[in-house]
């Protein structure tokens, strides 16, 4: 399992990487409109606001990520079969068990979260429960466990938070300025042209960050997966049920879509015209292919 574990620092990089970027992205706003109110206590604010968040976010951004998919711990006793899948697979990658959960729906998907290994968190969906035989089911876990042993969840579920704090901060900037009182600051001037601008670039460019970071984890964390089960097909085969199922999951939130092994929310026609700018998970076609040359 070192080839898993060669990404660790990479990954820890990335994390840092987002938690400057987000800092400075909220700063930034705070600046803007600091200056469009003439009220520094607003850039003060924001330089506090981006300080606690950076620090919630990676304390409880995998509560939050279960919370929002409505996942639930279960017992051995009534997943035997998933439990000693986690646990074979977490003893061949050289990792702590991570605690379990089940997500009670029909649409077959899984994901990983947690700030580290030792705290790191497997979720499946009953109905992946259900259609997945043991091999199939083993390459979904080796995926997962693979995120966990390449700390790349970190990454991703700190994403769920930070962009998510950067689109509802923006929102409240922007309508504060389309709707807000300017007799008494200087909203009429380059600065209030600037802080709208940054108010609607500022989430897209978050959610992008997000999306780029997703989609490159699912093609290591593929190829690390069979690196633990030593069987191509048995992720491939899994991969297929995913896609040939093609329905979206009916709770989910497009916040945490890009956690999951496929896309929660479906995956239609437009992601291949638009070469997936704006898409969470590569083509799981592309997916299934790489695997199959292995």
């Amino acid at each position: 399992m070192a080839t898993i574990y060669t990404y660790q620092g990479q990954n820890v990089r990335r994390t840092w990487l987002l938690m400057t970027t987000f800092f400075i992205l909220v700063i930034l706003i705070g600046f803007i409109f600091s200056q469009i109110y003439d009220n520094q206590n607003i850039l003060y604010f924001c330089v506090i606001f981006s300080i606690l968040m950076n620090i919630f976010s990676y304390w409880n951004s995998d509560k939050i990520a279960l919370s929002l998919a409505k996942a639930h711990p279960v017992t051995r006793e009534k997943y035997f079969d998933l439990y000693t899948t986690v646990e074979n697979l977490a003893i061949t990658a050289g990792l702590p068990t991570p605690k379990i959960y089940v997500i009670n729906d029909q649409a077959p998907n899984a994901f990983a979260t947690g700030r580290d290994k030792k705290h790191a968190v497997i979720a499946v969906t009953t109905g992946l429960l259900a259609i997945m035989n043991k091999t199939e089911l083993e390459g979904v876990i080796a995926h997962e466990m693979s995120h966990i042993g390449n700390r790349d969840m970190l990454v991703s579920t700190v994403a769920v938070v930070l962009a998510g704090f950067i689109s509802i901060l923006a929102d409240v900037m922007m309508r504060a300025t389309l709707f807000g009182d300017h007799d008494n600051n200087r909203g009429n001037g380059i600065f209030a042209i600037i802080g709208i601008a940054l108010a609607i670039i500022a989430p897209i460019f978050a959610s992008l960050l997000q999306l780029a970071i997703s989609r490159k984890r699912e093609y290591l964390a593929d190829a690390s997966g069979v690196l633990l089960t030593r069987y191509p097909e048995g992720l491939a085969s899994a991969l297929e049920k995913l896609k040939n199922y093609g329905r979206p999951m009916k709770n989910q939130s497009s916040a945490i879509a890009h956690l999951y092994i496929s896309n929660p929310l479906g995956e239609g026609k437009l992601a291949k015209k638009t070469k997936q700018l704006f898409f969470t998970h590569p083509l799981i076609e592309d997916r299934i292919r790489i695997l199959r040359s292995m």
